[in-house]
């Protein structure tokens, strides 16, 4: 691989991971007080106040108005769905065992892209998928629980409701690269938010609480909103064109080691050597399937 090619997305990896490593924690905070799509809803709405004068000052209107259709679809299948669902696992499952099952998008994403366009893994990146799954199962053992909890549902949805997420993720990865891989990735962020808003407005208000939300909930859906969507999804989908959307898609397993790391910095969340393991398997295995390192002779 080029060197200097490599260098220019690595930067942009690293940073998304690091920022989709903290959404799950202000989910929780948001989704507990306002419930699942509320939630959703509100952290596209923000995003997208925050993506829209931006596309305007940079004169990509034109871009977005010319391919409003494809761009407003690929938002409900890579922002509105699987915010909802995330919304609603984090509510009931705790968020490090969110952003564990999220990290199988790179698993999704390359079936996606191998029967779709045709994008089939040599064997260092699927070495390096199997590796980096292995990780995350070693990471998860005896984590998850389908027993009811204190609310009434059983986490086993929570965890169904993450893997339909990250099969969201993967279809819009590949759509985004067959049919919109040309614009500029601040048009395709703005376009999808303004889409996944649209989709998500009317099941939102149906179920918007009888309360006006607290200052924590408030921040946490505009750190969410701007940084953990605005932000990122400018990166993310700079990265699906730079690097690929199966190259992008494993920057999700990076984000478990980010999410436990917050978890122990800010919320005092005990980190173990097993987890500190786990997490080296997984920076393997995510090196080798985005191509950062190869096998030898390979």
């Amino acid at each position: 691989m080029n060197t200097s090619h490599t260098k220019g997305w690595l930067a942009d990896f690293l940073l998304l991971a690091a920022i989709w490593g903290s959404s799950f924690l202000f989910l929780r905070v948001a989704a507990l007080e306002l419930g699942a799509l509320p939630t959703a809803a509100m952290r596209v709405a923000i995003a997208s106040a925050f993506l829209l004068p931006l596309l305007l000052a940079k004169g990509h209107w034109p871009a977005l108005r010319q391919h409003w259709r494809p761009v407003l679809f690929v938002g409900v299948f890579n922002s509105g769905i699987p915010f909802a669902l995330y919304s609603f696992a984090v509510m009931h499952i705790t968020t490090g065992f969110s952003s564990i099952l999220n990290a199988t998008v790179p698993l999704f994403g390359a079936l996606v892209a191998w029967l779709w366009l045709g994008d089939k893994p040599n064997l260092s990146r699927s070495v390096g998928l199997a590796i980096g799954f292995g990780g995350v199962v070693l990471l998860a053992g005896g984590q998850a629980s389908f027993k009811p909890n204190a609310s009434g549902i059983a986490p086993a949805w929570a965890v169904l409701a993450c893997l339909a997420a990250t099969t969201c993720y993967a279809f819009s990865a590949s759509f985004t690269k067959k049919y919109i891989h040309s614009l500029p990735p601040l048009v395709t962020a703005t376009g999808s938010q303004v889409g996944a808003t649209l989709a998500l407005a009317l099941p939102a208000l149906w179920f918007l609480p009888d309360h006006w939300p607290s200052a924590s909930t408030w921040w946490s859906l505009m750190v969410v909103g701007v940084l953990c969507t605005g932000v990122a999804y400018v990166l993310y989908f700079k990265l699906i064109e730079s690097a690929g959307p199966s190259r992008a898609l494993t920057v999700t397993f990076l984000v478990p080691v980010f999410a436990i790391a917050y978890g122990m910095f800010f919320l005092g969340e005990n980190i173990t050597a097993w987890m500190l393991v786990c997490g080296a398997v997984i920076l393997l295995g995510t090196s080798l399937s985005s191509g950062l390192i190869k096998l030898p002779g390979r």
